[in-house]
């Protein structure tokens, strides 16, 4: 599932494309005819994420609230736009770019107060200016669920999936089982600080890195990571290989149906 970084940069790239202008909205695959005849021609005003949910705004209109869950993708070019391929749910064609989107778990319209319910219900986003991190340290402090399961909750924290889940966690040795009540104001301080960074670099490179340079590949001597999420990460989806500070076996295990990977020398039980 995408992370919160790459909804933020479908935000941006959707107001630099269409934002202040009519849009041409349909939904070649039918699913999203109605609504989108309400939109068609409309002005996209906005364009912005919340966690993994992301928002566009029409003039006079009601907002489309999107979340791409496991399989939706957003693909785009110059136009003119070809004929559709696939299960289009919804294309916009403006200015010079069409973009489609296919296979989203949720693609519907909301009036501003389920808009409002829905934000209500996440957690601080670690890439928006308004993310208040007393919420999600109000919360997680008073909880005996682990850490772990707790930055992926996104009622606690929005935006942060699997992978900035284990490598935020093995980047301050905290062994994720840990109680979020015996995790302290300090170190929650530097979750976050450490969160709002890397997921501003995925913003900015559309791709998750964690590793400090001394352990980059052209570094350690070892070649770059082959995964279809890309980038440089110590733990994720590095079970059995030896972690790159330590040497010791990476682990994984199943927690909550997610598959949760750590260092137990690294990240020892408190």
């Amino acid at each position: 599932m995408p992370e919160g970084h790459t909804l933020h940069r479908l935000a941006r790239r959707h107001r630099e494309l269409f934002v202040g202008a009519p849009v041409e909205v349909t939904s070649p695959q039918g699913r999203f005819a109605a609504e989108a005849s309400r939109l068609d021609g409309r002005v996209l005003v906005a364009a912005e994420a919340h966690g993994k949910h992301l928002l566009h705004r029409y003039e006079a209109a009601p907002v489309v609230h999107i979340h791409l869950g496991l399989y939706g993708t957003f693909t785009e070019g110059a136009r003119p736009a070809p004929e559709p391929v696939g299960q289009v749910r919804l294309r916009l064609v403006g200015g010079d770019h069409w973009t489609d989107l296919r296979g989203p778990n949720t693609c519907r319209l909301l009036d501003d107060h389920e808009v409002d319910a829905l934000v209500d219900r996440l957690g601080p986003d670690p890439l928006r200016p308004d993310a208040d991190p007393e919420r999600a340290w109000a919360r997680l402090s008073r909880s005996g669920r682990s850490v772990a399961a707790l930055l992926l909750d996104q009622s606690v924290l929005a935006g942060a999936g699997n992978v900035y889940r284990a490598e935020v966690l093995f980047r301050h040795g905290v062994d994720p089982m840990t109680p979020g009540r015996l995790i302290d104001r300090e170190l929650w301080e530097a979750l976050w600080k450490d969160l709002v960074d890397l997921m501003a670099d995925g913003v900015r490179t559309g791709r998750i890195d964690t590793v400090a340079e001394e352990h980059e590949p052209h570094r350690m001597g070892r070649p770059p990571r082959q995964d279809r999420h890309g980038g440089e990460v110590y733990v994720y989806r590095r079970d059995g290989q030896p972690c790159l500070v330590c040497g010791v076996e990476v682990r994984m295990r199943d927690l909550g149906g997610r598959k949760l990977y750590w260092c137990p020398s690294c990240q020892p039980e408190r």
